[in-house]
């Protein structure tokens, strides 16, 4: 049975730094690209960071230069490491599977969902 399971999320002040994993089961992870997405208060889904199989990077431009997807395929784990947060950054995040091999075109395109991990930015 296919899982992703996220941690890592949390209450940070402004500029502050998390480290989002996603520990994924019940497939070859290393075969698949994988994503981050997220969800505001009240708001849609957002597409955040891909990778792809070969450690090829992706991201939204309000996260550029501040976040970093990397994936470590021998502990099949995804990582979002999120630097100089604000108020903006604050969201469920959510570590995703797509049939696809290429970024996403909708955030929704995604077939598998882990539970979401909450992050918080307030001073």
């Amino acid at each position: 049975q296919m899982q992703l399971v996220e941690s890592g999320g949390g209450l940070v002040q402004p500029g502050g730094s998390l480290r989002l994993s996603c520990a994924a089961s019940g497939f070859s992870f290393r075969d698949w690209w994988m994503y981050w997405v997220r969800q505001a208060q009240g708001k849609g889904l957002e597409w955040v960071s891909a990778i792809d199989t070969r450690g090829g990077t992706y991201y939204t431009d309000s996260v550029k230069g501040r976040f970093t997807i990397s994936r470590d395929n021998a502990k099949s784990t995804l990582y979002l490491q999120m630097n100089s947060l604000n108020y903006e950054d604050a969201a469920i995040y959510y570590c995703a599977k797509a049939s696809v091999d290429r970024p996403l075109r909708d955030p929704s395109e995604p077939d598998y969902w882990g539970q979401g991990t909450q992050v918080n930015v307030s001073s």
